[in-house]
């Protein structure tokens, strides 16, 4: 017999002074998901093999694993061999902050060591292959080195929204001896040039061994590319993207500024704001609960020193979704990402007061064919249209002019003259039920005297419960006209074989609504999240509950999908029963119902409750009780 074990997990900095973790981990007979424990999975002689349950939310590093040994003799302590183990992220846990539900894409964004990264000109753009090295020796090494200079407690290093803003930090040299000098002159007497790398790992390599000088010289692809590299390495999934017509906006006012004379000759004191041909930068996927729901999935993380952020020269995670509606008010560094790839291009000329006026303005010319590598081939991929409504379009101008309000010149754009119509959204009862169509009501109101009349663009989106948006399930545009004083109920319905196929676990809806009053130029925006909701299992109890007495019970459960359910699994507990009793029921055919008939024998009298769930890929979230009453004997 062995004594009673106890495992302890625990890592400390080696290069900086912040606080370890230490993490006591108990010996259980049934591992179970969202705790710390282990369980003997093989005993042989005086050896043992152990499988550790880790939490989705723990903090990513390396950690030392010490076993202790309980006896009537005291505790003892034996090392593990090889003693490190490395938590990281996993975008394959359905419950891990970065998870992402696409194979292809997980291989691609995570896996994939080969990249491409896009440059030159909207016209004529360049490609270059890139080795991200994240699985190369010491590369692993060097990227946690990188952390621990971030002078973070490694408790946050479970969060990837902080994670990957020290990333964007520790990547650049400016201001915290990070990685890579930057360098924009034709000397690179030194070091390297920007030119010549082809990949991160000697760069990574370079930097671990001379514990932190930063390593000469970089410019934009090769801190995306770096970056690219470091977060793959810590299992959080990422690209790299260029913008073509990049715009760098200085004074937060969302428009790229450009000041001439009255010879129209461009007054280069006054003209800070600037146009690059392209820029590289990186997204990266994670849910985001320190915003509203919705605003998860893509981020923009860039580590290219151009404007600092909170004290130190960085930039995101920044919301695409965020920036394609012009929510400008969302951290982290929304303002700065929108004005490169949707600002508008203003040209003030000077008067002879002194003061400045528009002459001319160019809605269309920033952000332009933003680029990616395709999943699963070497394909150039754009994709502007995360970043913005197309150009000219009425969503398009309202996410500048919504922007622009956040922005050191907030009259810039004709503010509204009344703002006199309301949206909201009234759902009957308690909702539509998953299977069936969900119908909304529209509520309009008018509460001025004159006519009003608009468009409204109405979009819904698939929604994971961690806010995460999957896809657009149905886009479509209602005119409005109301008059003097009125209030308009619109229907709206949303079909059964419209969202069929983009069902997700946990999921939910989030409509939103958009369009502008043509009479005021009121800007009307708002959204509404609501959930499908789901059957319930019906748990009836045939006869009386009578202690040491076998009881049967009925539980019914019906399909509401017009699809196969697979690989149905149900779960019961309660009743006193000390552990869960699981039944593999198999496929459930469209619309049917099914019903399970199970035995039980009680063991304690008085109120009792009897639970049931019911899971599968395609529906989740299904479950039952029942109140039942155990007599004695």
């Amino acid at each position: 017999m062995f004594p009673r074990l106890g495992c302890v997990f625990h890592t400390e900095p080696i290069f900086s002074s912040s606080t370890g973790i230490l993490i006591s981990v108990p010996l259980v007979d049934v591992l179970e998901d969202g705790r710390w424990e282990m369980k003997i999975v093989e005993q042989k002689d005086k050896r043992v093999r152990l499988a550790v349950n880790t939490l989705p939310s723990a903090s990513i590093g390396c950690y030392k694993v010490t076993v202790e040994s309980f006896s009537p003799k005291g505790k003892l302590l034996f090392p593990c061999t090889p003693n490190d183990v490395y938590l990281l992220f996993n975008p394959w846990c359905e419950d891990d902050a970065v998870y992402l539900d696409n194979e292809a894409e997980r291989k691609e964004y995570v896996l994939n060591s080969m990249g491409r990264i896009y440059y030159g000109t909207e016209q004529q753009i360049g490609t270059r292959t890139w080795n991200f090295a994240q699985f190369e020796q010491e590369i692993l090494e060097a990227c946690l080195f990188i952390l621990e200079r971030g002078q973070v407690a490694m408790t946050e290093w479970r969060d990837p929204v902080i994670v990957s803003r020290m990333i964007s930090a520790l990547v650049n040299s400016n201001d915290d001896y990070g990685v890579l000098m930057g360098s924009w002159k034709d000397s690179y007497e030194g070091g390297t040039s920007p030119t010549a790398w082809s990949g991160s790992g000697d760069i990574l390599r370079q930097y671990y061994k001379s514990s932190g000088k930063p390593v000469r010289y970089a410019q934009c692809w090769v801190y995306a590319g770096v970056t690219n590299s470091v977060l793959r390495c810590l299992g959080i999934p990422t690209r790299c993207v260029t913008n073509f017509n990049s715009a760098h906006d200085t004074d937060l006012s969302l428009t790229t500024d450009i000041y001439i004379d009255d010879k129209l000759e461009i007054i280069k004191d006054k003209t800070s704001d600037s146009v690059w041909n392209f820029h590289v930068w990186n997204e990266s996927w994670m849910t985001r609960p320190d915003l509203p729901a919705g605003y998860g999935g893509w981020q923009v993380v860039d580590a290219t020193p151009q404007e600092p952020s909170q004290g130190s020269y960085r930039c995101g995670p920044t919301s695409v979704f965020a920036v394609r509606n012009g929510h400008v008010e969302l951290k982290f560094d929304t303002p700065f990402v929108f004005a490169e790839v949707n600002s508008d291009r203003i040209y003030w000329q000077k008067k002879p007061d002194g003061s400045f006026s528009q002459v001319n303005v160019e809605k269309n010319s920033i952000g332009q064919s933003i680029s990616t590598k395709a999943v699963g081939s070497d394909a150039r991929v754009d994709i502007t249209h995360l970043y913005k409504y197309p150009e000219g379009s009425a969503e398009e101008r309202i996410a500048v002019e919504r922007a622009s309000r956040f922005g050191s010149k907030p009259t810039l754009y004709p503010s509204p003259t009344s703002n006199d119509v309301s949206v909201e959204f009234v759902m009957d009862g308690e909702g539509p039920r998953i299977g069936g169509d969900a119908k909304l009501s529209i509520i309009l109101k008018n509460r001025s005297s004159s006519q009003r009349t608009a468009s409204l663009l109405c979009e819904v989106m698939v929604m994971y419960y961690t806010g995460v948006l999957k896809s657009t399930v149905k886009k479509d545009r209602i005119p409005l006209n109301l008059r003097a004083q009125e209030t308009k109920v619109i229907p709206w319905t949303l079909q059964y074989v419209e969202y069929m196929n983009h069902l997700v676990d946990q999921g939910a809806l989030n409509l939103a609504v958009t369009g502008r009053v043509n009479e005021t130029q009121q800007i009307l925006a708002t959204q509404f999240n609501f959930r499908l909701r789901t059957p319930d299992l019906i748990i009836t109890p045939l006869g009386d509950a009578v202690v040491g007495k076998e009881l049967t019970v009925k539980i019914t459960f019906q399909n509401p999908l017009s699809q196969v359910l697979r690989n149905v699994l149900f779960r019961i507990e309660g009743l006193g029963m000390q552990s869960v009793r699981k039944v593999a029921y198999g496929d459930v055919d469209k619309l049917a119902t099914v019903t399970l008939t199970e035995k039980f024998v009680p063991t304690v009298a008085g109120s009792q409750k009897l639970l049931a769930s019911m899971d599968c890929r395609l529906l989740t979230q299904v479950h039952g009780v029942a109140d039942i009453v155990v007599k004695p004997k």
